[in-house]
């Protein structure tokens, strides 16, 4: 990973989101590892997130995801984190970014996050186990049947597990895959951004 590129990114934004914390990672919550700058330029140009879009970024950590898409696409984004810590990390950061305005941030378990009916974006790097992601699967349904919209979901470098599962659930159709390989060496074949249809 082009460390330089991060660190320039983190500049423009005006935040600090580099770097890995486990501190408070369990079997069932992962650690705090931020997408790479280069597969964030790449969802901003897919065209799938747009300004009338509201994001999701479930496990946001320090909020590195919600102040990129939100100043590359003019989304509006909500971060949700668990970690407390980590939270008070992504509010030190709102408080000096560039476009904080269209970020914002909730301190919650993602299980217990309600999804309001303008969210029609989620955004999801592995924050947690398969257990927790049924729970939240279970929201995205409720949400989605209260007020029917298309609401696209998000899965950067998804695990086996995951991707077995999502295969299997009625309302989810795959949309697209967005191939990352390129960007870093080995040819990691979990190196993509998987894209998933409600409804």
């Amino acid at each position: 990973m082009n460390q330089e590129k991060e660190a320039g990114w983190d500049r423009v934004l005006q935040i600090k989101t580099l770097g890995r914390d486990d501190s408070n990672s369990d079997q069932y919550r992962y650690p705090y590892e931020p997408t790479p700058y280069s597969v964030l330029e790449r969802l901003a140009n897919s065209g799938y997130i747009r300004k009338n879009n509201v994001l999701a970024d479930y496990g946001c950590g320090k909020g590195r995801v919600d102040f990129f898409l939100s100043y590359q696409t003019r989304c509006r984004s909500v971060g949700i984190e668990y970690d407390k810590r980590i939270f008070d990390r992504a509010e030190e950061n709102r408080s000096r970014a560039v476009l904080a305005s269209r970020v914002s941030f909730v301190h919650r378990d993602a299980a217990e996050f309600v999804i309001p009916q303008e969210m029609d974006r989620l955004y999801f790097f592995n924050p947690f186990s398969i257990e927790i992601l049924r729970r939240v699967m279970g929201r995205i349904r409720e949400s989605y049947y209260e007020s029917p919209r298309e609401i696209l979901l998000f899965f950067y470098y998804p695990q086996d597990e995951y991707v077995s599962w999502l295969m299997t659930v009625e309302e989810l159709n795959f949309l697209d895959e967005i191939d990352c390989r390129d960007l870093f060496p080995g040819e990691n074949p979990r190196e993509k951004i998987l894209i998933f249809k409600v409804g």
